[in-house]
C-alpha cells in the first residue's frame, strides 16, 4: 500500500507553513539543531512589500499567514514536526518535519 500523503492530517494553512519552514531550512538562517538531523531556524525574515525570499524562491505574504499564527505553530509542535522556541523567532524542525 502506498504511504499516505498527509499522515499527520495537517490542514492547508499548516501544510503551507511547514513547506515554508522547510524552505527556510535550506537557507542561510538555518543551523544545526540539538539532535542529529534537526535544523534550527534562528529568525523568520520580515516580508518586504508583498513578498519575502525563501531559499531560492519567493513567497507571497498572503500565502504565509501561518508564520505569524501561534495556533499553527502549536499544532506543528504538538504533531512532532517542530519544537517551538520564542514565537516567531526561533524554532527547530525535527527530522520528521523535514521529511
Amino acid at each position: 500500500m502506498a504511504p499516505k500523503r498527509n499522515p499527520k492530517k495537517l490542514n492547508k494553512l499548516q501544510l503551507r507553513t511547514l513547506a515554508i519552514l522547510q524552505g527556510f531550512a535550506e537557507s542561510d538562517i538555518a543551523g544545526p539543531g540539538e539532535n542529529d538531523g534537526e535544523i534550527r531556524l534562528s529568525q523568520i525574515p520580515r516580508p518586504h512589500g508583498d513578498h519575502f525570499h525563501v531559499a531560492n524562491g519567493i513567497v507571497m505574504t498572503k500565502d504565509a499567514t501561518g508564520l505569524y499564527n501561534r495556533g499553527v505553530w502549536a499544532a506543528l509542535d504538538r504533531k512532532g514536526l517542530m519544537r517551538t522556541g520564542v514565537f516567531p523567532f526561533t524554532t527547530t524542525l525535527t527530522v520528521e518535519g523535514l521529511d
